[in-house]
């Protein structure tokens, strides 16, 4: 599907998510339950994505920042397994682990680190995930990263469903005040058991997904990544690292990977990153287009970042596409309980 077409299905499928409309489905009927019932067969084979013991990583990152009197930024994760870290043993090795350990570092800063992210969970229980976030005692998140979508194509929610329960949960946080940058769908067709056609099917299940999913976070003022097929080059050069046990969730270093990517958009979120990466750079083809051709490029590219720019254009809203350079995350220390 070329970046066109696929910018008119997302533009379609936010649209019914917007307006209560039924939208575009991701792909025919028949196809979609092929792919299915191969990703379930899959998910058997490897000993299910779900289930399993998740490191408890909650806590206060970067001890060495620590200065009296002032309060540690505070970063929350929502989503599901790949959120909350399934697949590793430790809870350093966790991707909130590892964000809040590369941005006190970037901050020289602590980071306070809650999450709420649940395994298996699809885009309707961000509601109840954003409640707790937002209902807690503790001061509201500086800065909430969510990760979602797999399980949304693996069970059939509707694609307008899935964008609108996604869009929902960044309007409360961001009206709430937080800062939001959201992990799109990852790309099922790096999953090893599944083969060709489905495969395919599942890389542009997930890609579509993934698209109309950042119109409807830019449109609530939230930023995305694309972790797409983030895993896949190093993946079909070597799987057995970059996935964990059950060739489902990442390993520590598929975790890492994936935080390489998305720190640099929370750091820029919060005003930390250079100003002068701020500014887009031709010679990494970054620029300003419209919101659902930016979409579908970054679905296209894993790591690509998403944010508004110009309010409205000829074909409606602008967005802002970015390449960052991806910052080596720091080992993370075990986490101090929080206050």
């Amino acid at each position: 599907m070329t970046s066109m077409s696929r910018a008119r299905v997302a533009r379609r499928i936010a649209a019914g998510a917007a307006y209560g409309g039924g939208g575009a489905g991701l792909v025919g009927a028949a196809a979609v339950g092929l792919l299915l019932a191969e990703v379930r067969l899959a998910r058997r084979h490897v000993g299910n994505g779900s289930g399993g013991r998740v490191p408890t990583a909650q806590g206060v990152y970067g001890h060495a920042y620590d200065v009296p009197g002032e309060p540690p930024l505070r970063l929350a994760m929502l989503g599901d397994s790949t959120a909350a870290g399934q697949g590793v043993h430790r809870a350093g090795q966790t991707p909130g682990a590892l964000l809040a350990s590369g941005l006190a570092a970037v901050a020289e800063r602590p980071v306070e680190l809650r999450n709420v992210a649940l395994p298996g969970a699809q885009s309707d229980d961000l509601d109840r995930q954003v409640a707790l976030v937002l209902s807690s005692r503790d001061p509201l998140p500086d800065v909430c990263v969510i990760m979602i979508g797999a399980n949304d194509v693996t069970h059939r929610m509707p694609p307008t469903r899935s964008v609108r329960h996604l869009s929902a949960a960044v309007r409360r946080l961001r009206t709430a005040g937080a800062e939001v940058v959201v992990g799109t769908c990852p790309d099922l067709g790096t999953i090893e058991p599944v083969q060709q056609p489905l495969r395919w099917l599942a890389r542009r299940a997930s890609r579509q997904l993934a698209a109309a999913q950042t119109i409807g976070v830019v449109e609530q003022g939230g930023r995305t990544v694309s972790l797409g097929d983030l895993l896949g080059p190093e993946f079909e050069a070597n799987p057995r690292e970059l996935f964990g046990p059950d060739n489902y969730h990442p390993s520590a270093e598929g975790y890492a990977t994936a935080a390489m990517a998305v720190l640099p958009t929370v750091c820029a979120a919060l005003g930390l990153w250079p100003a002068d990466e701020e500014r887009p750079d031709a010679s990494r083809r970054e620029g300003f287009l419209p919101v659902a051709r930016a979409a579908a490029e970054a679905a296209s590219e894993a790591g690509t970042e998403v944010t508004a720019a110009m309010p409205t254009g000829p074909r409606g809203p602008w967005a802002l596409l970015k390449r960052r350079r991806r910052r080596q995350v720091p080992e993370a220390e075990p986490a101090r309980p929080s206050l």
